[in-house]
């Protein structure tokens, strides 16, 4: 492969599968360095790709959107601009996500196209879109793997260390907060809102700004509940990804539940503590040389599922034993030993 390349990286969400792709083309920008990337991703998480200096050009997407609405006259114009966007030649066209639908978006590219294997692509039909198919183990993190598949597409191979590349100024105005990140996806990912609660009390006693952010309205009542009365506790209201990239940027320590924020919080280099259960850390978890995982000790953990099976009826937030067994001394210890 020549120096002066232009690639297609398709990889539209979620979060925490964006922020595992960045290290790949740190990697490929060394080995490359009139390397150029053109990024198409959901336009939810559009802000974020911008950060990486590689990246030259963002084209979002919004499939989910487009999804509830496929006859609307926006929805058929957007999908014959990105068809019309997607004509231009690249030198490679990388399906990073191996979904059906990241798939399905490489039939309107021009170049040749690479992806997973079929043994090891998380969607297996996925596979057969792409000219070239490349194993890698599915039993590597996320990020190895997304740095191992554009390795092979780019011709060259993965060395040193994991190196994410972003480029973000720290928000000065919240600089030296420990951020508690409590909003998640899955039920059982969820750590109980009472002993949230705790670890902002005896960080506020302890003299520490205390910072919550939320993206949604349940989430809002929990950050609201848990700062209350907390003269050093206070909410981050929703801004835009990059703007809430700048401001975990300046943390002095983040506390996390398996989030795409707690993910972007170890791309940023800061001392990320990770509460984790129903998720196995060795595919998923924080990733990088500033991260603390704490694992869930029960035996079946991690059990990879939405809802506990030792939970007679499900509530309507989780709490599973493997995530309500995180102790509150435990995450103070790992914020004062940073």
């Amino acid at each position: 492969m020549t120096s002066c390349m232009r690639v297609l990286l398709v990889k539209t969400s979620s979060l925490g599968d964006v922020v595992h792709t960045f290290a790949a083309l740190t990697d490929a920008g060394k080995v490359l360095p009139g390397l150029r990337v053109d990024w198409v991703i959901e336009e939810a998480y559009a802000e974020l790709p911008r950060l990486h200096p590689r990246v030259h050009e963002v084209i979002p997407v919004a499939l989910r959107r487009w999804r509830r609405t496929p006859w609307a006259m926006d929805t058929r114009r957007a999908w014959s601009e990105l068809r019309h966007r997607l004509q231009q030649p690249y030198d490679v066209v990388i399906d990073a996500q191996g979904l059906l639908k990241s798939a399905w978006l490489l039939r309107l590219t021009q170049g040749p196209r690479f992806g997973f294997d079929r043994a090891c692509v998380r969607e297996p039909l996925a596979s057969w879109f792409y000219d070239h198919k490349i194993s890698v183990s599915r039993s590597l993190h996320a990020v190895e793997r997304s740095r191992r598949l554009l390795a092979a597409a780019l011709g060259y191979e993965v060395q040193g260390d994991v190196d994410y590349g972003l480029q973000v100024a720290p928000d000065m105005s919240c600089q030296e907060a420990i951020w508690l990140l409590h909003g998640t996806t899955w039920p059982t990912k969820h750590w109980p809102e009472g002993q949230w609660r705790q670890l902002a009390e005896r960080l506020s006693q302890q003299g520490e700004r205390v910072m919550v952010p939320f993206g949604n309205e349940q989430e809002q009542e929990r950050a609201q509940r848990l700062v209350t009365n907390l003269p050093r506790a206070g909410l981050w209201q929703p801004h835009g990804l990059a703007r809430l990239a700048a401001a975990l940027a300046g943390a002095k320590a983040v506390v996390t539940v398996d989030s795409g924020l707690g993910h972007l919080a170890a791309a940023l280099q800061r001392p990320v503590s990770g509460l984790y259960g129903p998720t196995d850390t060795r595919l998923t978890g924080l990733y990088g040389t500033t991260v603390t995982n704490l694992l869930g000790q029960r035996p079946c953990s991690p059990c990879l599922q939405h809802h506990c099976a030792l939970q007679k009826k499900p509530t309507p937030v989780g709490w599973p034993p493997c995530m309500a067994d995180h102790q509150v001394d435990d995450l103070i210890h790992c914020t004062q030993v940073r």
